[in-house]
């Protein structure tokens, strides 16, 4: 992709498959479950099945990563991977058993969750001037994703709500399909493997090496990058409770399927205020900062929503926390992998991202979480998420020592020399 082939039609389409991207795993994320539970599975069952989206963001997204890397066209494989899982999305409608299902969704998720790397690499070149990260730009698009995810979420949640679950396959389809004509409507531009500049925001640096070089090993070998992958692990893996039991934790407490979606609606109407306006508000602190106060934040969300669940008022304001706890961290993340894992690397970089952030993460999730449904209720999930949550801000806070001591230690001896 060239300076000169970024014009408005190239925004247009990535924000298209942005919003139908996020539009499908917010539909498929937040009522599989429920559709799982009306074809007779049990929670533990629901927990493992679910948990198939993290299991194959472990290999997926750097297999997709890889390839995208080495040919410069993530369009190519953007579209492959969307066609098909359209494919395979048919299958939903005569899969019922425990083993047909689980292939079924296997093969599905490792189409699509090699999608969201490969589209976050894209957008995070497309968005990058100089090699400095622009968080306006990339706000601006990712904002599609979130405005597709909460009408999605909403729309199908009224459905369901009058309908009942059987119709999901049908909404799978449609979505998938809405997904893929986006893939095919993308320019194919290709992406030179050429180096990143640092950026100059107060973030991590990292060495020479890493921004000229080379290898995805001598970039994980830094400390910092180290730190930064704990630091997101524990932040993530406190939010499954949400991505994976949330909608069965308000259905056991007696919401309505309408109800379930607007709050996740809610989550996205912040999410979407955030982006939107991040331009302003993500100088006001480094990166690294923004990783502590996401976790920090993180901790008081998930404890509430196991003590205050039957509250409706109470969990429509936690879910505004989603603003700082996912959207916020999110681009900090994203800024930060993108300098980490420049040019060449980038594919990669974000792959690594998803393995990390969203397929460790949703594994041990997935199948802790429903250890604890089965012995203590969906409540004990959130308190699980919470104590994580404090891990997460010990990394991000070992990560923010790491990058700014030095500064700290060279002012304060340059002002013990004067």
């Amino acid at each position: 992709m060239t300076g000169g082939s970024r014009n408005w039609r190239h925004w247009l389409a990535f924000a298209a498959l942005s919003a139908t991207y996020y539009a499908h795993a917010g539909m498929f994320g937040s009522y599989l479950p429920l559709w799982l539970q009306s074809i007779g599975f049990s929670v533990l069952s629901i927990g493992w099945l679910t948990a198939l989206q993290s299991v194959t963001r472990v290999f997926a997204p750097y297999l997709w990563g890889l390839l995208s890397d080495r040919s410069g066209n993530r369009v190519k494989w953007l579209r492959w991977c969307a066609s098909s899982a359209l494919m395979w999305s048919v299958g939903l409608f005569w899969a019922r058993g425990a083993g047909g299902v689980s292939l079924l969704l296997l093969l599905l998720f490792s189409h699509t969750s090699g999608m969201m790397s490969m589209n976050e690499a894209a957008m995070a070149h497309l968005v990058s001037e100089g090699g400095q990260f622009d968080a306006k730009r990339y706000g601006r698009i990712r904002l599609c994703g979130s405005v597709g995810f909460m009408v999605s979420v909403f729309l199908a949640g009224a459905w369901f709500q009058g309908q009942g679950m059987a119709t999901f396959p049908l909404w799978a389809i449609a979505s998938l399909a809405l997904l893929t004509l986006a893939a095919w409507c993308l320019p194919t531009l290709l992406e030179h493997a050429t180096p990143s500049r640092a950026p100059t925001e107060n973030s991590a640096k990292i060495s020479h090496e890493a921004l000229t070089g080379v290898s995805v090993s001598s970039v994980l070998r830094q400390p910092q990058v180290q730190w930064f992958l704990v630091a997101l692990f524990f932040h993530v893996l406190a939010h499954m409770g949400l991505y994976v039991f949330f909608s069965l934790y308000l259905d056991a407490l007696g919401y309505s399927k309408t109800q379930i979606g607007i709050l996740w609606a809610v989550a996205v109407v912040v999410e979407i205020a955030w982006f939107f306006t991040q331009g302003r508000w993500l100088p006001r602190f480094s990166l690294t900062g923004w990783l502590m106060l996401a976790s920090v934040v993180a901790f008081f969300r998930m404890g509430f929503t196991a003590l205050a669940g039957t509250s409706l008022w109470m969990m429509l304001l936690l879910q505004c926390l989603h603003g700082i706890t996912f959207a916020a961290h999110h681009t900090a993340c994203v800024a930060l992998i993108s300098h980490y894992f420049p040019g060449a690397l980038r594919g990669r970089g974000q792959a690594i991202y998803t393995l990390v952030g969203y397929g460790l993460t949703g594994v041990v999730g997935g199948t802790l979480g429903g250890v604890l449904v089965s012995a203590f209720g969906l409540a004990s999930v959130y308190w699980a998420c919470s104590v994580s949550a404090l891990m997460g801000w010990y990394g991000a806070w070992r990560l923010w020592r790491l990058v700014h001591a030095p500064a700290a230690q060279l002012a304060s001896e340059s002002m013990a020399n004067q």
